[in-house]
């Protein structure tokens, strides 16, 4: 049976592009199912699933959408109702792979729709914005964006081969057959970043000796995110969230923010999960004349070129450890914190440029006011983040909460 590649998008506006592609798509030997998105204009080419089905699928009257003429609600609502459809399609057995090709608008519906696909459904957008900052589109799942270098305005000498080289890239992708794996293993999910490299290394050897296959993250905003998409999503038995730094760029406004529900959706999951303080003493920014200018005469620390850190004060800390607290208290899963200590970094130990004992106390004691006991398992360890006890504690604890649970 031939695989079949959805296609969807504004058909009023891009149906002859649709077309191109589509029938590029079937001579590479796939089936096509075209989605109409449009809103306005008349379809240039017949879908088989038309904007009226989307609409409704979105909780929206087609109708009126157009006589209300807001292009913005009609883009919210056709890419929830494109969501609702290829969710149904990929449910039935009729969706191995999804593209869509267009500006900013088309890219917006697509990427909405294609987002709460599961993780491994291959999916690519052909956008004029993909040169980009592409986040908003691609969020924290496997979106392949393209770039179309012209845009996406008829067929011509430059768009016939990009659009070309997306009907094969997509085709294969759908095609393509995942080797086959015996004896997998529990997959557990953990938080890394360069100043936390030691521990985590150390935590997944151990894990992996346990039993476990271990992904780990890095905690750089869509790494954070990615990690806890995967974890709700079912494929994780257990995290170890050794590295909850994005809650310092979330707080103080740096470059690395997960967003504020950083840290609950594991928690709101049922899975076990051990927490740790993991890079709380940095905030990330830019290269070095990047960094906001109210934060002159802060700690700076030139990581590299591209990288400029920011040590977090003792008020930042100890709202970190409130907002932390706050949120644990809140999981409905076993939920351990492990608390390093002698340092939440590589560089926040004795003699490097982060170490700062009295911010780090304030973190200490804010944690301390404010997790409730009867909810949270706290371990203070007289050691610092990286110190392989505390890394194999960790992970111990994280392979008993799991055993417990089977």
């Amino acid at each position: 049976m031939a695989a079949t590649v959805v296609l969807v998008g504004t058909l009023d506006t891009k149906g002859i592009e649709y077309g191109f592609l589509r029938d590029r798509l079937r001579e590479a030997g796939v089936e096509v199912v075209l989605v109409d998105a449009g809103v306005l204009g008349e379809p240039q080419i017949e879908p088989d699933v038309g904007r009226e089905e989307v609409a409704r699928a979105g909780g929206a009257d087609h109708a009126e959408l157009v006589r209300a003429g807001d292009r913005g609600a009609a883009v919210d609502a056709m890419g929830r109702g494109a969501a609702a459809v290829l969710a149904r399609l990929h449910a039935d057995g009729r969706l191995d792979g999804v593209a869509a090709v267009g500006g900013s608008g088309n890219s917006s519906i697509a990427a909405q729709a294609m987002r709460d696909l599961p993780v491994g459904v291959p999916k690519l957008i052909v956008s004029t914005v993909a040169s980009g900052d592409t986040r908003p589109y691609v969020g924290a799942v496997d979106i392949t964006m393209m770039y179309s270098v012209v845009d996406i305005s008829g067929i011509n000498q430059i768009s016939s081969r990009i659009l070309t080289n997306a009907a094969g890239a997509i085709a294969g992708m759908a095609t393509a057959a995942v080797p086959e794996r015996t004896g997998e293993r529990p997959l557990v999910g953990a938080t890394m970043f360069g100043v936390t490299t030691p521990c985590v290394t150390q935590a997944r050897e151990r894990l992996e000796e346990l039993g476990y296959e271990v992904l780990v993250f890095h905690a750089t905003g869509t790494g954070g995110q990615s990690f806890e998409a995967l974890a709700t999503g079912g494929y994780l038995v257990g995290v170890l969230d050794a590295t909850t730094t994005e809650l310092a760029d979330d707080l103080v406004g740096g470059v690395l923010s997960a967003g504020p529900e950083r840290l609950e959706a594991v928690g709101r999951a049922g899975i076990p999960q051990v927490v740790s303080l993991g890079a709380l003493d940095m905030v990330n920014f830019g290269p070095r004349d990047s960094v906001p200018p109210q934060f002159e005469g802060r700690n700076l620390y030139v990581h590299n070129p591209t990288i400029t850190l920011m040590r977090t004060t003792p008020e930042e800390m100890a709202e970190l450890g409130r907002r932390i607290a706050a949120k644990l208290n809140g999981a409905e899963s076993p939920t351990v914190l492990f608390i390093p200590l002698k340092g939440v970094s590589a560089i926040d130990v004795e003699g490097q440029p982060f170490h700062d004992a009295q911010a780090d106390a304030a973190l200490f004691a804010a944690l301390r006011e404010g997790i409730d006991p009867g909810k949270v398992e706290v371990h203070e360890v007289d050691a610092d983040v990286n110190d392989p006890a505390f890394a194999t504690a960790m992970a111990d604890r994280l392979h008993a909460l799991i055993q417990e649970g089977a």
